[in-house]
């Protein structure tokens, strides 16, 4: 009674939010900024629920209680939406598939397994603590890649701004000296004379080639191919891989626990593991396990996840510990990819010193090498 309860007592005020959230969201709408939804509201949704239902809360008031904690509007509609359906008889797993934006099949699937086996709290918890530790790897990467991409850009425009708008004046002064210029100093000024004539074009070629570039990546063949680059890129490229044998390892872990069987769960992984190339090897291995090779065996061969993930995996098999043996190497990739990741970092701050250093001090040094050799240059 305490929902029914609850929103009638506090139909004045919360009336207006839900008629202007059920008319902006219906079952299978994209949901706007689902993205967003999924990385930093998610796994707090999750975790609350997961507590409610632990306690005793029946999903309708849990639900009810979560919407009107709820601050992103459109967050809030979709879960007002649950709640419906499943007043309306329909099964949690059931509601969520109508928002895959939201919820993808690895969500859908797992309350599925807990709904089956009776244990509906136990796996949104355990799904709560899975998109804590994807969240937290997503962070890692995006941190440990910020730093440098932003301190290149910024060398990049104080170096055009330079040759663009400072090298021009001491071209004017050396143009008085009427002597022909250093080499180093003539090309900065001619490559200043390029940038003022052709620098609006030269954008505009950039600005195509990676729009050009982003529609190659999204087609199919074009994501594969640019996944193989980086795959075999130094040092990134066994970044990657970690970070694929770590999703991979949690994902997997998590469904074959939550009761999922195998072929669905690696049809679920395939495109969980944040690569193409690593999606392409599971479907393999899925189709192999679907002709009665065991998993392990179908892993062997491969080139992208590590070795002593197979072995691991081996071992599961034999022990019936599967979900056991993928928790513990997903720590241990998360972990390796950690240690990675403050290496790079560590490694590429002395780095980028040293090119800020050489840009900006070459433009420097040619714009007064002149007037180190002013003698010779004005005596000429």
């Amino acid at each position: 009674m305490s929902p029914v309860v609850r929103a009638a007592g506090s139909g004045a005020t919360r009336g207006p939010t839900k008629i202007s959230t059920e008319r902006k969201i219906v079952k299978g709408q994209k949901i706007p900024g689902a993205a967003k939804i999924q990385d930093e509201l998610l796994p707090g949704f999750s975790r609350q629920l997961a507590a409610m239902l632990s306690a005793g809360m029946p999903i309708v008031a849990s639900l009810d209680a979560l919407e009107e904690q709820a601050d992103n509007p459109n967050f809030r509609a979709v879960v007002n939406q649950l709640r419906k359906q499943i007043e309306n008889g329909a099964a949690f797993s059931e509601a969520l598939r109508q928002f895959p934006t939201v919820f993808d099949d690895l969500y859908a699937n797992m309350v599925k397994g807990g709904e089956t086996g009776g244990q509906l709290a136990e796996t949104v918890g355990r799904l709560a603590g899975f998109l804590e530790s994807s969240a937290r790897l997503r962070r890692k990467v995006k941190s440990a890649m910020m730093y440098p991409v932003i301190v290149l850009c910024i060398a990049i425009i104080i170096a055009i701004a330079m040759i663009v708008f400072i090298v021009p004046v001491f071209g004017e002064m050396f143009a008085d000296f009427g002597a022909d210029l250093p080499g180093p100093t003539q090309a900065l000024l001619d490559f200043s004379d390029f940038l003022k004539k052709w620098g609006f074009l030269l954008l505009v070629g950039i600005v195509t080639a990676v729009v050009m570039f982003k529609k190659w990546k999204a087609t199919a063949e074009g994501a594969y191919k640019f996944d193989q680059m980086v795959l075999k890129a130094p040092v990134f490229g066994d970044l990657n891989k970690k970070v694929a044998a770590a999703r991979f390892a949690r994902t997997f872990g998590q469904l074959i626990r939550s009761g999922v069987p195998i072929l669905s769960a690696l049809e679920i992984v395939s495109g969980a593991t944040g690569n193409k190339v690593a999606g392409k090897i599971v479907m393999d291995a899925r189709n192999a396990v679907e002709k009665g090779d065991p998993l392990s065996s179908a892993l062997v061969n491969q080139t992208v996840f590590p070795v002593l993930l197979v072995r691991m995996m081996q071992a599961g098999e034999k022990t019936g510990k599967v979900d056991e043996m993928m928790d513990s190497i997903a720590d241990f990739y998360d972990d390796e990819v950690e240690t990675m990741l403050s290496g790079l970092t560590s490694l590429l701050e002395p780095l980028l010193m040293v090119f800020l250093g050489v840009i900006i001090g070459g433009i420097v040094l040619c714009m007064f090498l002149p007037i180190f050799k002013m003698g010779e240059v004005v005596g000429g």
